[in-house]
């Protein structure tokens, strides 16, 4: 009568068939990894994949291979899971972890493993949609907005079909997936709840993901606060971070000397290139020089980008004065590499352009850049960009402010014009259990995401479920470059 075991064993495995195979597309495989920084340190790792779908909606079509490394905690009695997540969109978390955020991300081991998440389309992820186009504006006219959008239009749109040719799913790649797909890694990972660092985009990320999956989520650390609604600029912002530059040169006995109205200077050299564009020679490696002529928007471009970091922003008074003395030469090179650098990564268009902006906030920043230095450069090519790509729009819902009594920690720079320190104000309404830091005199990058060892140290006392009090934290002091004499001389 042995029949009897075997059969009902048989029969059960029938009947857990789509449940074992379910569990088999969620399996994640680890190996050993060796992380290695680009400053030469090292640390045995693991480097896991996992299958995830293209829609999560669809379980059981097509997948896509999700990369992540796994940096063993040293707590003895460790706590959930930390998720890294970097910005972008298109960062690399596999790169990311090689820079000076890898001090960060060592010291977060003390409260349990920390996963780097290469999110979809980034990285050793895959499929990886880097465009192999270039921009390729034309170099002997003055930049456009009109002009330079349409050409973008065009490159993108032969960007977009042909990598649809090649059976990608662009609409995929939306943060509402992306999010999924951190849910999908916590269930491989077979754990309750996970802790998350999200950086820039890294944190619209992860204020997705609290609010599909909050009771997933133990606690969040969000730096560089990019809310719902918060994917496209608001031109006041960089209009006030040339006020505090402003400031700033005033103060500074030395530069200003040679700068003592930098506000006036900017507007000053606006003003003269919209009228009269300049066109300047630079030396080529493999032939003639090459001319490149430098109109408003051009300069406005390069403006806006020095703006968020602040080891640019430190040049500005001295590239503008350079310009005051007929030196094109810098921004020159600027506005060459601009026009012709690639058009980067698919996945990076596709998730903004589906997060888009609500109509509130598309017509103020419509007021705004009528009245601002920098126009609307800050959000060159969107929204219009995606007249190419055809992103699915997530709509209202994923635009509302999130609510959550998840604990999170919001850490803001002082002088970061991408994710200002409002935006985290404005999160926070919806966070009851959150904290608010800033970090003085930090732009939007490592300064204010990992270089401060307070900050790491507050970091790890959060993730403990300490107390962590909203002093603000002192950064590196905020030192103007000093001009050149122009020629050389």
């Amino acid at each position: 009568m042995t029949y009897r075991p075997v059969l009902t064993w048989w029969l059960f495995l029938v009947a857990l068939g789509p449940w074992v195979g379910n569990v088999a597309a969620r399996a994640i495989q680890f190996e050993p990894y060796v992380l290695r920084t680009f400053d030469g340190q090292q640390v045995e790792a693991e480097l896991g994949r996992l299958r995830v779908p293209w829609r999560h909606e669809r379980p059981e079509g097509p997948t896509i291979e999700l990369a992540v490394i796994r940096l063993k905690g040293t707590a003895a009695t460790p706590g959930p899971p930390l998720v890294h997540l970097v910005g972008g969109p298109g960062g690399a978390g596999s790169v990311s972890a090689r820079t000076a955020r890898f001090h960060a991300l060592n010291e977060l081991r003390e409260v349990g493993d920390v996963i780097v998440l290469d999110q979809r389309g980034t990285g050793l992820s895959r499929p990886n949609p880097v465009c192999r186009e270039r921009w390729d504006f034309p170099l002997d006219r003055p930049g456009d907005e009109r002009a330079m959008l349409e050409h973008a239009i065009g490159v993108c749109r032969v960007a977009g079909q042909r990598l649809r040719d090649e059976a990608v799913d662009l609409d995929a790649f939306t943060t509402i997936e992306n999010a999924d797909d951190i849910e999908s890694l916590r269930k491989a990972l077979g754990v309750e709840k996970i802790n998350l660092w999200g950086t820039s985009y890294g944190t619209h990320l992860a204020l997705s993901f609290i609010r599909r999956h909050e009771k997933s989520v133990h606690r969040a650390i969000l730096a560089g606060v990019e809310g719902p609604d918060h994917t496209l600029k608001l031109p006041s912002t960089a209009e006030r971070q040339l006020a505090t530059l402003d400031r700033l040169t005033k103060e500074d006995a030395e530069l200003r000397r040679f700068v003592p109205d930098f506000l006036g200077l900017v507007r000053g050299t606006l003003a003269r290139l919209e009228g009269e564009p300049v066109m300047v020679k630079l030396p080529s490696a493999t032939g003639p020089p090459v001319a490149v002529t430098i109109g408003k928007f051009d300069l406005q471009l390069v403006t806006v980008n020095a703006l968020g970091r602040t080891n640019t922003a430190r040049m500005l008074p001295a590239m503008y004065y350079a310009l005051s003395q007929g030196d094109f030469t810098a921004v020159g090179r600027q506005v060459q590499q601009l026009r012709g650098e690639s058009v980067g990564s698919a996945m990076s268009f596709m998730m903004d352009c589906a997060s888009g902006a609500s109509p509130e906030r598309l017509a103020h920043i419509h007021r705004e850049a009528a009245e601002c230095l920098l126009g609307d450069a800050a959000n060159f090519p969107f929204p219009a960009i995606n007249a190419a790509w055809e992103a699915p729009d997530l709509g209202t819902a994923f635009r509302a402010p999130v609510e959550s009594t998840v604990p999170v920690l919001l850490v803001s720079g002082s002088l970061d014009s991408r994710t200002p320190p409002a935006n985290a104000e404005e999160v926070r309404r919806g966070l009851p259990n959150s904290v608010h830091l800033m970090v003085e005199g930090a732009g939007h990058g490592e300064d204010l995401f990992s270089a401060s060892a307070e900050l790491r140290r507050r970091m790890v006392d959060f993730l403990r479920g300490q107390s962590v009090p909203e002093v603000p934290i002192a950064g590196e002091p905020f030192k103007f470059a000093l001009p050149q004499p122009v020629g050389g001389k």
